[in-house]
């Protein structure tokens, strides 16, 4: 039989991503969603007849032991949560309830009914904050700067806890930032891609941005997933950081991705400082050694391919919908 995974976070960027990589390996996908009056499937909509999709939520735990013992999948991995870190600090007890006790819920619901599960934790890079060491491994203490930090930094604990205290096969992969064409528009790496190519089209003048300076180790979505399908293959569970040592700024990442569109960066981004950070953390850089080792893991993409890419998307992206438009209104004057 094929083998059964449930995807909590399904619509999201890693989630679609890790579906379709799962898809590809011959498993059976079923994903966890959140009922909601209007439906966010844009991201698996390829994927929609090929997942089985199940409502539940982070903030009700009979809903997980119930899809826990619908499923009985063979490895979860959890990906919901509130990720956007802005967001924390406007919602900064909402992030907790589902960023951090949501995990030990999820684990609960593993622990009760299927504890032979292997279950797969979506740490964050985000926890180490005001980074006590450069570059970051397993083994750097956390100085979380915002309340998805410290909701992040819970939800690893408590893995490691479930881990130690159960038995549960459980692993927390620390991953650094890492992006894709499905990276939400409110991320700044999508930001500037979808800046750009509405600015190329004509759509807008300028784009907005925080803090230019701050570095981040930016990497491809669709490698990341790969390593967290690794670390559920181990003889023994453990923690990973995904990473890929190289380090770049936020401007870097806008002289790029105007440059692939044959734009001036200097010309169209302004510093809003509404957009700053209350608490900064300005650079990040994570050491995978323990993944390249262990796992076997490398990257395939590389941080201009990765700009490339994105921008390339969303000016093919933004094409299409001008295109469209256009469409629309010819048929609407009855030409």
């Amino acid at each position: 039989m094929a083998p059964r995974a449930l995807i909590t976070g399904i619509t999201g960027q890693d989630g679609a991503c890790l579906a379709k990589f799962l898809l590809g390996e011959g498993y059976e996908v079923h994903g966890m969603v959140r009922r909601a009056s209007t439906e966010n499937f844009e991201r698996i909509a390829e994927l929609r007849e090929r997942v089985v999709l199940h409502q539940a939520d982070l903030l009700d735990q009979l809903s997980l032991v119930t899809l826990m013992r619908e499923v009985r999948p063979q490895e979860v991995y959890n990906l919901a949560a509130q990720s956007f870190v802005p967001t924390s600090w406007v919602q900064p007890l909402l992030t907790g309830e589902y960023t951090a006790l949501g995990v030990t819920r999820m684990l609960e619901a593993v622990r009760l009914v299927a504890p032979e599960t292997r279950f797969y934790q979506a740490s964050s890079s985000e926890m180490f904050g005001k980074a006590q060491e450069e570059p970051q491994n397993e083994q750097t203490p956390f100085w979380p700067r915002s309340p998805y930090g410290v909701a992040k930094v819970y939800g690893h604990w408590i893995t490691v806890n479930y881990r130690e205290s159960y038995g549960i096969y459980a692993c927390s992969g620390i991953l650094f930032n890492h992006e894709s064409p499905l990276r939400g528009r409110e991320f700044v790496t999508r930001k500037i891609s979808d800046g750009v190519a509405r600015i190329k089209h004509g759509l807008q003048e300028k784009l907005f941005l925080g803090n230019l300076d701050a570095k981040r180790d930016w990497g491809y979505a669709g490698d990341y997933v790969r390593a967290m399908w690794m670390m559920l293959r181990q003889d023994e569970p453990g923690d990973y950081v995904v990473a890929t040592g190289v380090q770049h700024s936020v401007r870097e990442f806008c002289e790029l991705a105007f440059d692939r569109a044959g734009l001036r960066w200097e010309d169209h981004v302004e510093v809003d400082p509404k957009l700053l950070r209350p608490a900064e953390v300005n650079t990040l850089r994570g050491d995978a050694t323990k993944a390249r080792t262990v796992l076997g893991w490398e990257p395939t993409v590389d941080f201009g391919g990765l700009v490339r890419m994105m921008v390339d998307a969303d000016m093919e992206r933004v094409g299409r919908e001008i295109a469209g438009k256009r469409g629309q209104n010819y048929f609407s004057a009855g030409k």
